[in-house]
């Protein structure tokens, strides 16, 4: 059943990429906001399928996330990074995504393994991972846009823990 579940998200991404990488047409009001709420939406629903295998318990997150080639990415602000973060993340403010900031942080390879976490994966609620709502926790965009510019081998930490469970480091902002 895993295996034909694997196979419907990747049948749905090939089928979509087109929705993904859709141009604003040059006429009409999406073209001058250059804003396309449906082809969101659409996009949402068809990456629900992929992110649903792709919650990941918090020991295979962390070895896979350890492995050659692997990218922890963490996409809160360059603030909050620099509070705190999983030792060995990379920092990319999800404002901030774009298709050369991304390509800048990822590289060339869109099938490159990356990870991503977010404050609701841990349970102190304290600075510099404030809890957010859950619907609106910044694993879920990040995932979306991830895929969204074409990355499509993307993995989250399915689990809440406290900080105390992983190796949390600070650094100070660039100058």
């Amino acid at each position: 059943m895993k295996h034909i579940s694997a196979l419907c998200a990747a049948s749905c991404l090939t089928l979509c990429t087109p929705v993904f990488a859709q141009e604003a047409q040059p006429d009409g009001p999406a073209a001058r906001l250059q804003i396309d709420y449906d082809a969101f939406q659409l996009m949402t629903a068809e990456v629900a399928i992929l992110r649903a295998d792709r919650l990941l318990p918090k020991p295979d997150f962390f070895e896979r996330a350890g492995a050659d080639g692997a990218l922890l990415l963490d996409t809160r602000s360059a603030a909050a990074f620099a509070a705190g973060h999983i030792e060995g993340a990379v920092n990319l403010p999800f404002s901030d995504f774009t298709e050369s900031s991304l390509r800048a942080v990822i590289g060339d390879d869109q099938s490159r393994a990356i990870y991503i976490y977010c404050n609701n994966n841990f349970s102190d609620d304290v600075v510099p991972v404030r809890t957010k709502r859950a619907p609106l926790a910044l694993n879920i965009p990040t995932f979306i846009n991830l895929v969204g510019y074409g990355y499509a081998n993307v993995w989250e930490l399915g689990e809440t823990m406290p900080l105390a469970d992983v190796n949390w480091v600070s650094s100070p902002l660039p100058e």
